[in-house]
């Protein structure tokens, strides 16, 4: 309490008032004798001061009136809130660190990243301000070029007249580091963006950068005038920031190359004549009489699987010679006798060398005949 009394007279004898007024501007200040006084220099000089009745328990009350509604003493509480309602979107989140509620340290973290939206917004806006304007693509395809591309492959200049021959003429060979002209769509996505059909390419990669801030200052990005080797780079820009990225199907392209013309490498395939199925049972009736069967000796059953697809069953002797099964082939299919095949056993795959051999000395007895053309 003598504390108290000392403060006030310190206040009264710095600042010339009255007593009631000094220990108005004490309480206020926590009875902070520097704190008070900066506050009654700052704002407090010429305001009145009203005394309320006292309550009951003994101590006075006073309030300031008039038309400032500000509190004489600016608290860390109160810095919070102006910090939020003056808050610019530029500007990165305010925070704050140690003190207590009238003192602390004001921290301003990172600004704010932009969103996809504000990405290309930007960057449209840029490509206007540096002359870009709006593209009517209506009946192009993605990534056509306004440009027709003339023909400049190689053919054959035909000759004046029927006896002379047609020579070939190449087409004109671009040198490697020859001059041309590049025309490359920019697809603006919702998360990035790509070139023609290309993969996505995030907003945020690093590596991405420079290529966006040449787009936003009008400019035609390094790896595009690469591509063009000092050639013309048409530039087209595509909103799609409002679409999640698909990558377009690759269209088929035909070989544009050169090559030498080899010859055919499959022989020639002559196709029997078609015959109806009448002429064919015919065939194979004639072909079956004209085995020479003796009933009296041992008889086996052949299966012969035909080249064409076709099965053949006939019973034979044991003494019949391989041979025969051949002029029995060619007796039902008789376009068979102007091509050359084997005949060969199925398990195991061997072929029948030695037709002057009996069907019993072959081990061919009821088995299966496999024709193979030559």
């Amino acid at each position: 309490m003598a504390s108290q009394e000392e403060s006030v007279r310190e206040f009264v004898a710095v600042t010339n008032v009255d007593e009631e007024r000094a220990r108005f501007f004490l309480e206020s200040a926590g009875w902070n004798l520097q704190l008070a006084l900066a506050s009654f220099f700052e704002d407090g000089a010429d305001d009145d001061i009203v005394t309320l009745p006292q309550p009951e328990g003994g101590s006075s009350v006073c309030r300031s009136t008039g038309p400032s509604t500000q509190p004489r003493v600016t608290s860390f509480r109160d810095l919070m809130h102006e910090a939020e309602e003056e808050s610019d979107e530029e500007e990165g989140q305010r925070f704050f660190a140690g003190g207590s509620e009238r003192s602390g340290q004001q921290i301003v973290g990172p600004p704010k990243k932009k969103s996809s939206n504000d990405v290309v917004e930007d960057l449209f806006k840029g490509a206007r301000e540096h002359g870009a304007v709006p593209l009517d693509r209506s009946g192009k395809g993605s990534g056509e070029s306004s440009k027709a591309k003339a023909f400049d492959g190689g053919g054959y200049r035909l000759g004046a007249a029927p006896e002379e021959e047609s020579t070939y003429v190449a087409g004109a060979r671009q040198s490697s580091n020859s001059q041309q002209d590049v025309h490359v769509v920019l697809k603006l996505w919702k998360t990035g963006f790509s070139l023609d059909n290309g993969e996505l390419r995030n907003y945020n990669d690093p590596g991405n950068a420079n290529f966006l801030e040449a787009i936003r200052r009008g400019e035609i990005p390094l790896e595009l005038r690469q591509r063009s080797r000092g050639g013309q780079v048409n530039l087209d820009m595509e909103d799609h920031r409002d679409e999640d990225f698909t990558k377009p199907k690759m269209a088929f392209k035909a070989f544009g190359g050169e090559g030498q013309k080899l010859g055919s490498a499959t022989p020639e395939l002559v196709s029997a004549p078609a015959t109806s199925q009448q002429d064919q049972a015919a065939n194979e009736a004639q072909a079956s009489a004209s085995v020479s069967l003796d009933p009296s000796q041992p008889v086996t059953n052949i299966q012969i699987r035909l080249a064409d697809g076709g099965r053949l069953i006939q019973k034979f002797n044991h003494t019949h010679r391989v041979s025969d099964l051949r002029q029995f082939v060619v007796a039902a299919r008789p376009a068979m006798a102007a091509r050359e095949f084997i005949l060969m056993t199925t398990f195991p795959n061997k072929e029948l060398l030695d037709e002057s051999l009996t069907l019993q000395q072959a081990n061919l007895l009821n088995a299966v005949i496999v024709q193979r053309l030559q």
